[in-house]
C-alpha cells in the first residue's frame, strides 16, 4: 500500500493531501529513510512523522485497504 494512503486509512494524518505533502517536504521517513509519497508499505516497517518539534514513531503491525474508525489504532503501535 502507498504511504499515504496508509497514513489516512490508519488515522495517523486525518487526509490523504495532507500526508502527501509532509512526505513531499521530507517529514516522513521509513525506517529511517526519507520516504516519498508513493512508498510501498509493509508490516514490520517503521514509520517516523515530525510535526514542529515533536515525532511520533510507529511500528506497522497490518496493512488494510479500509478499516472501520474504532479498528484504526489496531495496525499500528507506537513506539
Amino acid at each position: 500500500m502507498r504511504l499515504d494512503k496508509y497514513l489516512k486509512v490508519s488515522r495517523l494524518i486525518k487526509r490523504r493531501t495532507i500526508a502527501n505533502e509532509a512526505c513531499d517536504a521530507g517529514r516522513v521517513t521509513i525506517n529511517d529513510r526519507p520516504a516519498k509519497a508513493s512508498a510501498e508499505v509493509k508490516a514490520g516497517d517503521i514509520i517516523a512523522i515530525r510535526f514542529g518539534d515533536k515525532e511520533v514513531r510507529v511500528e506497522v503491525l497490518a496493512v488494510q485497504e479500509t478499516v472501520r474508525k474504532d479498528d484504526a489504532a489496531g495496525l499500528f503501535k507506537y513506539i
